[in-house]
């Protein structure tokens, strides 16, 4: 506990990293009580297409009469939904598969890091297109699209901090003790490990939020919910006469993109010794 006070210490030192974590608790909680509160379903049309924002419609209706602010509030649990599920897959897929070129090395490094550098060589966004193109676009399809194209950078990063650790005179004090490998990766060099994957793993999730938009905008979202990026993309034919439909949802990405990249380098101060120094 003492040390979770200490980490919370450093990181409200850092002004911005704070503003940024009060922005994106705003933000959840919209996500996760807006809903509720607005109890209007973001698919129906209520009202006439393009309405500019009244008493009844407070952000308007878009080109097909539906609420735009039912839209946003339902759009900011998918959007969250698949940046978090997906930035943890692919923190989780990263850590492991760098973790055993790491430490393990010889054929098995060689084998995962050309697997990776393989991965690296496609750009990220194409590869996520064709796979959603590929299946029937869902949630968890897109999820699973942005996880695989998000975690080579993770691997790489992971296998650099393992390298960095298993030659360390207490991974050299374990294994004379009679320590398993799994053991030593786990409880030993893992806790040392795990803060820049941390670091990387919370700006994955803006990257993530960013490339549902992309997929959503070009109509490769799920059909059955409403996203931010989806709701850009209806947008787009009205943009001269109706600018503020596809405004309002991607001021909404833009800040909470900064947001959580802000929390992002709030983490990295706060976690990396070198940078506290400063």
């Amino acid at each position: 506990m003492s040390g979770m006070l200490e980490l919370w210490r450093r990181f409200r030192r850092n002004r911005a990293a704070l503003a940024g974590l009060a922005v994106l608790l705003v933000i959840v909680a919209a996500a996760a009580f807006g809903p509720i509160l607005y109890a209007v379903n973001p698919q129906e049309m209520l009202g006439r297409p393009a309405m500019t924002p009244s008493a009844g419609f407070p952000l308007g209706t878009d080109v097909s009469g539906r609420d735009i602010l039912a839209g946003l509030l339902h759009g900011a649990r998918v959007s969250l939904l698949i940046g978090i599920a997906a930035s943890l897959a692919a923190t989780l897929g990263g850590l492991l598969i760098g973790a055993a070129a790491g430490y393990l090395g010889g054929w098995i490094d060689n084998l995962l890091m050309r697997t990776t550098d393989f991965f690296l060589t496609i750009p990220s966004f194409v590869l996520a297109v064709v796979i959603v193109a590929i299946f029937q676009p869902s949630v968890p399809v897109i999820t699973a699209a942005i996880a695989l194209v998000s975690w080579p950078s993770v691997a790489r990063l992971a296998r650099a901090e393992f390298l960095a650790q298993k030659h360390r005179e207490y991974v050299e004090a374990c294994r004379a003790m009679g320590m398993s490998t799994g053991e030593i990766m786990l409880r030993q060099i893992l806790p040392n490990a795990l803060p820049p994957v941390v670091v990387i793993g919370s700006l994955t999730v803006a990257t993530a939020i960013l490339t549902e938009s992309g997929l959503s905008f070009l109509g490769l979202g799920d059909p059955n919910v409403v996203s931010w990026g989806y709701m850009i993309g209806v947008a787009r034919t009205v943009l001269r006469s109706a600018w503020w439909m596809s405004a309002i949802p991607g001021v909404t990405i833009l800040v909470t993109v900064l947001a959580i990249n802000l929390v992002g380098e709030g983490l990295n101060e706060t976690l990396n010794p070198r940078l506290r120094q400063r």
